[in-house]
């Protein structure tokens, strides 16, 4: 028989199996505690009352004439002590050990006098013990009775402890019957009330199966106690919104690629279209492929721009190697002045600092690009743009200044969105897919650094790079 292993029971069951079994430990420590003090407090009774009786035997220094008749010794400490000696019995030992009168109780058994009561009695001290007589366990008290300063008697007082026993024996039956039905009853109040626990989860778990891809918008409904299934249904409502934006940008992702890609598509199509209406010229079939080719590269940068947008988001680790930024930036410099001088931009290079960083070349000097060929064309002619690199911090800082339109201060927050087209870009007339900036954005959030830019509308912006040095 296979029985189930802990991680295949549910929670409740767990719970319920955890609670029963700790009530168990509990419920049995403390019965056993109870029968053990039990026990002691009967003990301690019948010492006391062996005790109490063998004071008064001390006290009246024993009837006299008892040596001769142990039955009128009885009957006249019965007399003295009353009920007290209802249930006990006595012997008389001399100094020497040997047994004298004793109780009829005891119908010719004689109680031991052990080497340690004997030690005891002849410092003047008392000696409790349990011995085993007739087959019962008995409780015996050796006194001695001193006369001038002697031990002239040694006084035994007993008392069977059947009664104890026989209460002992009912306890622990009583204990039998009710630590399994207590168990049992918590067993079954575990189980309700781990029920009554986790019916809030289980509500939450039917609502959370309910929501889709396309219900991300739906919540679920707090109760408004502040425990802790509250603040798991916060955590999943944060988490639903954190998917609901994710989800919600994928879309605007895929709409937005499908447009740019549709747009260049379009125009290769009607181009081609047209060229096959009618019989051209070579010179004419030569101006449409031209124009088809400029489309065909158009379309592979933008796919290029595409994936690298996509890696870069996804987290894709970039390769790493040791990367010297200061060629890297008169290299983009170089790039720039020609990309400046086609637009009537002048584009310089200030101090550059050696550093080196860790990382991907090829992916840094794209973000590079982008930044100087973003600046070149928001610059108007006869404007300029400047790199720099500094080192701060350990850090290395590459900054890209130009003079161009500038950022409105309401456009900051989504000027790294893909295809974002802000009112600066229309009224600069500059042309783009709008994914030089979420691309470099990217490859530098890739690289542990940061992308910031300070701009003041009308005036230029600048756009830094910092990432940390190796």
């Amino acid at each position: 028989m296979r029985f189930p292993s802990p991680r295949t029971l549910s929670i409740r069951t767990r719970l319920t199996l955890w609670y029963t079994a700790i009530l168990v430990t509990i419920l049995l420590v403390i019965s056993a505690l109870s029968y053990s003090l039990l026990r002691w407090s009967l003990m301690q009774d019948v010492d006391a009352s062996l005790a109490t009786v063998a004071q008064v035997v001390r006290d009246t220094g024993y009837p006299a004439g008892a040596e001769a008749s142990a039955s009128r010794a009885e009957s006249a400490l019965r007399d003295i002590l009353g009920p007290e000696f209802y249930d006990k019995f006595f012997q008389l030992v001399d100094p020497e050990g040997r047994p004298g009168p004793r109780s009829t109780y005891l119908q010719g058994e004689t109680l031991p006098l052990t080497p340690k009561a004997r030690g005891h009695a002849a410092r003047g001290l008392r000696t409790f013990e349990t011995i085993r007589l007739g087959g019962t366990d008995v409780r015996l008290l050796t006194i001695p009775i001193q006369r001038g300063g002697a031990v002239v008697r040694l006084v035994q007082i007993g008392m069977s402890l059947d009664r104890a026993d026989r209460a002992l024996d009912r306890y622990r039956e009583t204990l039998l019957v009710l630590v399994p039905l207590g168990i049992a009853l918590a067993a079954a109040g575990g189980a309700l009330v781990a029920r009554a626990a986790l019916r809030p989860v289980d509500e939450m778990s039917r609502t959370a199966r309910r929501i889709t891809g396309e219900d991300l918008a739906r919540r679920i409904a707090l109760r408004g106690t502040g425990d802790e299934v509250d603040g798991l249904a916060e955590t999943l409502n944060e988490m639903l919104a954190r998917l609901e934006d994710a989800f919600g940008a994928m879309r605007r992702f895929a709409a937005d690629a499908a447009h740019e890609l549709r747009t260049p598509l379009t125009a290769l199509r009607g181009g081609i279209e047209v060229a096959l209406r009618v019989e051209r010229s070579p010179e004419d079939y030569r101006r449409v492929l031209a124009s088809s080719l400029e489309d065909v590269e158009r379309l592979i940068r933008l796919a290029e721009d595409l994936l690298l947008l996509s890696r870069s988001s996804a987290g894709r680790e970039p390769s790493r190697a040791r990367v010297d930024l200061e060629p890297l930036v008169v290299d983009v410099f170089d790039l720039g002045a020609r990309l400046g001088a086609a637009r009537g931009v002048s584009v310089r290079l200030d101090a550059v600092t050696p550093a080196t960083v860790f990382g991907d070349a090829q992916a840094i000097r794209r973000a590079l690009v982008n930044l100087v060929d973003n600046a070149v064309k928001y610059t108007p002619t006869g404007g300029k743009v400047e790199l720099a690199s500094w080192r701060k911090d350990g850090h290395v800082c590459v900054s890209v200044t130009d003079t161009g339109v500038g950022i409105e201060p309401g456009e900051l927050s989504k000027l790294f969105q893909p295809f974002v087209r802000l009112a600066s870009a229309e009224t600069a007339e500059a042309s783009g897919s709008g994914l030089g900036l979420a691309i470099a954005r990217s490859v530098v959030v890739s690289h542990g650094g940061t992308l910031t830019v300070d701009s003041t509308p009308g005036s230029g912006s600048t756009f830094t790079i910092t990432l940390p040095v190796e």
